[in-house]
């Protein structure tokens, strides 16, 4: 066997964040991935505050991999009640990357601070070696054994299952890439667009990155069948049916509910194979990097010889997510069941906007403004 300090399953910002914290503390790192680098993944690349700062703090340059900033902001309930804010102090409110770039600006730096990078590599499954640590079974190749293992190998990789990862919302995301014509790239300079969708619980989005336009919708995977109604009609109503697709496809998202474990033995989850994200707005980018970096950093100080690190991680993800999460869930149930109470709030004034960058800038939170009397008042009210 080859051996590592820390083994990380997947390369995406999670992975890359792990594998990156984990040889900054000074862990022997490899880094496992089984797609062929860079790869395309489906998310719409939308960078808020938190992961601005992260990824500045991990040293990318963000001037090179941001593709649009976007500072207006036009929501739609199902196409009508078209409503349009614009930020005025000169900020985003999200900057656009394409995925790929990101990935493989972030597995970069994970190479510089000292991992190994084994791409095109299919793990095919994860065994208690005893003392000696975990050992990841390889197709095709020698078995490698890690002092701890590091699951961020999305929400149908080998670490969540092997972990035992339950979700308890399952949502399919629908997305395309558009090729556009310049006048239409035109149209979408700096502007984003939220369509609070038919189906409950979902929305459709529209993000502008130069000549390509990142189009989909998001929802419950129940109603599969009408979120791709859904999708193709949004898709027709924006006039972009005829036009090139980059890329045409599907995902599923997860989120771990309450009491769905984070760690087994010497193999700890984070990002999409730990069911962490938002579950409200899907929100993932940011999850995946701070859930990263605290999995790296734990796994090698247990690799370091500390005893508690392993046991500290549940606790410290929870302490970080579990609030954000919790007042993500009261949101998504207020939201589908009175979408168009959503709509309104969310276009009622530069107030409302004003709370709303605050919010993805993260100088707020939901879970904070939830916690304020009047409005936990007001939500517990609209929610009978």
């Amino acid at each position: 066997m080859t051996a590592f300090d820390v083994v990380v399953l997947g390369a995406g910002p999670a992975g890359a964040a792990a594998a990156r914290a984990a040889a900054v503390a000074g862990a022997r790192v490899c880094l496992i991935e089984r797609a062929v680098l860079p790869r395309y993944k489906t998310c719409g690349g939308g960078l808020v505050g938190i992961s601005r700062d992260l990824l500045r703090h991990a040293g990318l340059d963000l001037a090179h991999l941001v593709r649009a900033r976007v500072d207006r902001l036009t929501m739609t309930l199902d196409g009508r009640a078209r409503v349009t804010r614009r930020r005025r102090d000169g900020q985003p409110v999200l900057e656009m990357a394409m995925r790929p770039e990101l990935d493989a600006a972030l597995v970069d730096a994970a190479k510089a601070a000292g991992a190994e990078v084994r791409a095109a590599t299919t793990v095919t499954g994860l065994r208690d070696a005893g003392r000696g640590g975990v050992a990841v079974s390889v197709r095709g190749e020698p078995e490698v054994l890690a002092g701890v293992v590091v699951g961020a190998d999305g929400t149908s990789g080998r670490a969540g299952g092997y972990v035992g990862v339950r979700p308890d919302l399952v949502d399919v995301g629908l997305e395309g890439e558009f090729q556009v014509p310049p006048a239409v790239a035109a149209q979408w300079e700096r502007r984003m667009l939220l369509d609070w969708g038919p189906v409950p619980g979902s929305y459709g989005w529209v993000f502008p990155k130069g000549d390509v336009l990142t189009v989909g919708v998001i929802g419950a995977r129940e109603h599969g069948a009408a979120l791709r109604t859904y999708y193709e009609r949004f898709v027709a109503r924006l006039g972009l049916a005829d036009l090139p697709r980059l890329h045409d496809s599907g995902h599923l998202t997860r989120v771990r509910a309450d009491d769905s474990p984070l760690r087994r033995g010497r193999v700890l989850v984070a990002g999409d194979a730990a069911g962490l994200l938002d579950p409200w707005t899907r929100e993932g980018i940011s999850f995946a990097l701070r859930s990263g970096r605290l999995a790296g950093e734990a796994a090698a100080a247990a690799a370091g010889g500390d005893p508690t690190a392993l046991d500290s991680y549940p606790d410290r993800v929870e302490a970080v997510f579990g609030p954000e999460i919790a007042a993500g869930r009261v949101l998504l149930a207020l939201y589908s069941r009175r979408p168009e109470l959503m709509h309104a709030m969310m276009s009622a004034g530069p107030g409302a906007f004003g709370l709303f960058t605050r919010i993805v800038d993260g100088r707020s939170t939901i879970g904070r403004q939830l916690d304020r009397p009047g409005v936990r008042a007001t939500v517990a009210a609209l929610s009978r």
